[in-house]
């Protein structure tokens, strides 16, 4: 059995994340951990005023936690664990700093599933970012990404550049979720240059051992030009990625492939680091 969190913040419950998790409970039993955040991060905000305001600080009504409405998403999440035979916990009080508070749960944890769309996006598109950067960066268990319109996938992109990073989240990913092995599985090697892919054979003979439906690529393409085209023809995918080990500068995150993965929003993307 594993344990999966799912993170709700405020008043948002994402079916994606929802619909990944039921999925996975098909083909292996998980306990899941419903996350329900707040609204906003308060101590982050008080910090923003460099520590204690000596005046009231406020808040946008549409960004306040409705406690109502957090109380019916978790009677929702409850029901649908329920009525589909998935055993479950709610936890929802948390007064540290929001991503503290995530990563602190993903350390006991095996996987950490997230809305690319919903997660914190009343908070407009440039805190949204930050706050998927530092989740991303600080989590201590792998992250799948979904949006709101997700379906199992029938391919499977694993972004491999030799790096440990990218060896790593391929091991991850073939341990955590092994109801992929009937899959298509494509290796996908991003780079411009002239050399071939790297350790391709050492690559190919590990996954061949898990995976029957296998095939390395080389690819030449722009990034931001022509990624979302070329996902787009290989239809219904999960792209699986290492990613940020490496400190967190904004404009290296904001250059690099999984951010741009990550900004179209269309397809389910497994991210792990050490």
């Amino acid at each position: 059995m594993k344990k999966v969190l799912l993170a709700f913040d405020g008043c948002h419950f994402s079916n994606g994340v929802f619909e990944f998790v039921k999925n996975m409970n098909q083909n292996q039993k998980v306990l899941a951990i419903g996350m329900f955040l707040p609204s906003i991060d308060y101590v982050e905000l008080l910090y923003s005023f460099g520590g204690v305001p000596a005046g009231p600080v406020y808040v946008s009504e549409n960004i306040v936690t409705d406690e109502e409405s957090l109380k019916q998403n978790i009677l929702h999440f409850e029901k649908l664990c329920a009525e589909n035979g998935i055993k479950y916990q709610v936890h929802k009080d948390f007064s540290k700093h929001i991503v503290t508070s995530i990563c602190e749960e993903t350390r006991f944890a095996d996987l950490l599933v997230l809305s690319a769309d919903t997660f914190y996006e009343n908070l407009g598109e440039d805190s949204q970012d930050d706050y998927l950067a530092n989740v991303l960066h600080k989590t201590e268990c792998p992250v799948v990404l979904v949006n709101e319109k997700y379906k199992a996938p029938e391919n499977i992109i694993m972004a491999y550049d030799g790096s440990e990073q990218s060896v790593f989240a391929i091991k991850q990913f073939s341990n955590l979720l092994p109801e992929y092995v009937n899959n298509n599985i494509l290796i996908a090697y991003f780079d411009s240059g002239k050399g071939g892919v790297p350790e391709k054979q050492e690559i190919e003979e590990y996954l061949a051992l898990s995976y029957s439906k296998l095939a390395v690529l080389k690819l030449k393409i722009n990034i931001k030009k022509d990624l979302e085209q070329w996902l787009e023809l290989n239809g219904n995918t999960m792209v699986v990625a290492g990613a940020f080990g490496r400190s967190l500068i904004s404009e290296l995150f904001k250059k690099s492939f999984i951010y741009e993965v990550i900004r179209q929003h269309n397809i389910p993307i497994f991210i792990a680091h050490k």
